[in-house]
């Protein structure tokens, strides 16, 4: 029989990494707004990695109870974690950005992010996507209860792997709520200095990766660029793999010269960058969410997306939807996009309004009440 309050264990390992990404914002993110609906009713326990930063947000929240810094050199969800959780369990152990280790506790919550591996599987190396399918399988058929950031993820995983609707909650994440447009013309001058890009652009931010649909937007954009000789396509965010295709195929066209790769950005200057940019493409393929909409309706930069996955759920009315497997229609909707002042400002409005849909303070509540639920299941 417990004596005192519960022990919440939450794996913060990805929460306080130095260049961020989906993944690692998202349990930054949550945890943060997580943490003080809960440490007045349970006990604690953050884990982490490695040693977080002295300022770390989740780690502050929390100081009231424990960190326990844990680092191994590989494996170590289901290596060290796995130890801990045999060692000194918790209650229930919340995952929020990844797999659930081995040995676990008789309760636990795990966020399931997207299944693109199963919808693009050409997109990912063949080791890649043989452990994205084995280690999701495996997470949400021993997982107490799942989180999905979206409709169109939870009915994925409900039909790929055959488990009870009930079993799998949906939360939408939120958007980082500071991030707004950059008036200051100077400084947005100087980020894209910084980054080393000229003139007028239309911008895509995200891990760079065949499944974003990158080769069709760089496509599409040669078609358009005679059109438009001081335009330029800026393709932000860091490499990821099969990238070869991507450089290559730029390589090769002829606006080569008119494609910059400035690499991952800093999270001080996305505003000033998306701010700046004539307008935000992400024809990607397949999205479990996909943050950067949201952000680039936050600096209201006229936005393209694509029809597929979550992206019509998570852009609503604020964007430009095409079918990203139709490099044509790409290519058209950028025009729109930078020619009818009209539809760039209905855009820019609407995608405003649509913000409101999201918020990490409740998703926060969200969780918090299903963490309840699950605590109470016998």
């Amino acid at each position: 029989m417990r004596v005192g309050p519960a022990v919440i264990g939450i794996d913060a390992s990805r929460a306080v990494s130095s260049a961020p990404t989906g993944t690692e914002a998202y349990s930054y993110h949550l945890i943060r707004a997580l943490v003080p609906r809960l440490r007045d009713i349970y006990r604690l326990r953050l884990y982490y990695r490695e040693p977080p930063p002295p300022d770390a947000e989740p780690l502050k929240c929390a100081a009231d109870g424990e960190a326990r810094v844990i680092p191994f050199p590989r494996l170590w969800t289901h290596s060290r974690l796995s130890w801990e959780m045999l060692r000194l369990p918790p209650d229930l152990l919340f995952v929020p950005a990844h797999v659930l280790p081995l040995v676990r506790p008789a309760r636990t919550l795990v966020t399931v992010h997207d299944l693109g591996y199963r919808s693009f599987p050409d997109a990912h190396p063949p080791a890649q996507r043989r452990y994205l399918e084995l280690s999701t399988r495996w997470n949400v058929r021993v997982a107490t209860h799942v989180l999905a950031d979206s409709t169109a993820t939870r009915d994925a995983i409900i039909e790929a792997f055959d488990i009870p609707h009930e079993k799998v909650s949906i939360v939408h994440p939120g958007y980082i709520p500071d991030l707004g447009p950059e008036p200051d013309q100077a400084r947005i001058e100087q980020v894209k200095r910084r980054y080393g890009i000229v003139g007028d652009y239309l911008l895509f931010i995200g891990r760079i990766q065949p499944r974003k649909n990158l080769p069709r937007l760089i496509a599409a954009f040669a078609q358009i660029a005679p059109r438009y000789p001081g335009l330029n396509l800026v393709l932000a965010g860091p490499m990821g793999w099969q990238t070869g295709i991507i450089t290559e195929q730029v390589r090769e066209s002829h606006v080569n010269s008119r494609v910059c790769f400035p690499g991952y950005i800093a999270a001080e200057d996305k505003g000033a960058l998306i701010s700046g940019a004539c307008g935000f493409a992400y024809p990607s393929l397949y999205e479990g969410f996909g943050f950067p909409v949201l952000e680039a309706q936050a600096c209201g930069t006229p936005l393209l997306a694509s029809t597929t996955s979550s992206l019509p759920e998570v852009v609503g009315q604020g964007g430009l939807l095409v079918d990203p497997e139709d490099t044509d229609a790409i290519a058209v909707g950028l025009s729109r996009l930078l020619e009818d002042s009209q539809l760039r400002q209905t855009l820019i409005q609407r995608g405003f309004d649509n913000l409101s849909r999201f918020s990490w303070d409740e998703a926060a509540e969200r969780v918090a009440t299903i963490i309840e639920a699950v605590l109470a299941t016998p």
